[in-house]
């Protein structure tokens, strides 16, 4: 792998993690759904000046656009929501290691939608990263899992991971409209674009059944202005370019190094410490991170 590949890699589980800890700290300021709403409608304006023309009548996106929206359902409306729907009940360190599991939704999802192969290896990878993650989820007691005590934020980044898979995978159809996908700034505008009304449509339904106001300040519209930035736009600029480069299976791997800055963020903004079981989940998921990758890695 390239020097530039992994750097782009590494940008987006450093971003993300911040992600995870400004959405727990102003989880009380604003509703979760809309809080994704906000966060993309931003990112939407910053990007028009970059990417205007791709609304223009005769843009490739028009012949194409069911394609973008199922992008943007999956990559913005979906998985984003669902994170900050997540930190409602967990902690930024347990979201961001249950995301760990990414690997396995990766693997599984090409191998069931996409045709790709499985092989002995990283099944054995596999094993081992849902052994991190099931510690996770038993919060370092395995008694917990045959009691079932799942809290909603883990389930939800479940849901969460398995739609990022799925958009993962289909970043690396090259069927799309040429003018779009040789500009960046396009391809990621058309996509924020129907995310924004999927989120929309989404805090619309947040609002009908539980009705919550926003508690405006100064620290809020800091808040909003990274989310929209950094691990908005900046990450999905630099994963998309990097799972072109690399592919979805290995660029998989990079994200498991998400909890590491959140560990170190939590410590130092949120006062939270990572517990035992946390270094022990992330040493079961990094052994499956080089056990999976490995052959992969080879076969490029």
């Amino acid at each position: 792998m390239k020097t530039r590949t992994a750097i782009l890699l590494t940008i987006p589980p450093m971003l993300w993690a911040g992600n995870a800890i400004v959405g727990r700290m102003v989880a009380h300021d604003v509703p979760p759904v809309l809080l994704n709403f906000l966060r993309w409608a931003i990112a939407l304006v910053l990007l028009l000046p970059l990417a205007g023309p791709v609304f223009r009548r005769g843009s490739g996106l028009w012949p194409d656009w069911q394609r973008f929206a199922v992008l943007g359902l999956l990559g913005i409306g979906l998985y984003n929501a669902l994170q900050y729907l997540a930190l409602q009940s967990s902690t930024p360190i347990n979201v961001t290691l249950v995301a760990s599991g990414m690997p396995v939704w990766m693997m599984l999802t090409g191998w069931l939608f996409f045709g790709v192969g499985v092989s002995r290896r990283q099944v054995a990878g596999a094993v081992l990263s849902i052994a991190g993650v099931l510690l996770v989820l038993a919060r370092g007691e395995w008694a917990h899992l045959l009691e079932m005590r799942l809290v909603a934020g883990d389930l939800f980044m479940i849901l969460a991971t398995i739609a990022w898979s799925l958009y993962s995978w289909l970043l690396t159809r090259t069927t799309g409209p040429a003018d779009i996908r040789a500009n960046w700034a396009s391809f990621l505008a058309a996509q924020v674009a129907f995310g924004v009304v999927w989120s929309g449509v989404f805090a619309a339904g947040e609002a009908a059944i539980s009705p919550a106001s926003i508690n405006w300040s100064w620290p809020l519209v800091a808040a909003l202005a990274y989310v929209a930035i950094g691990p908005a736009i900046i990450a999905f600029r630099c994963w998309g370019a990097g799972v072109q480069q690399a592919g979805p299976a290995v660029a998989a791997f990079f994200v498991n190094l998400t909890p590491l800055f959140t560990a170190l963020f939590s410590s130092l903004i949120l006062g939270e410490a990572p517990h035992v079981y946390h270094a022990l989940a992330f040493m079961l998921i990094v052994g499956g991170i080089i056990i999976s990758s490995g052959r992969a890695t080879a076969r490029r």
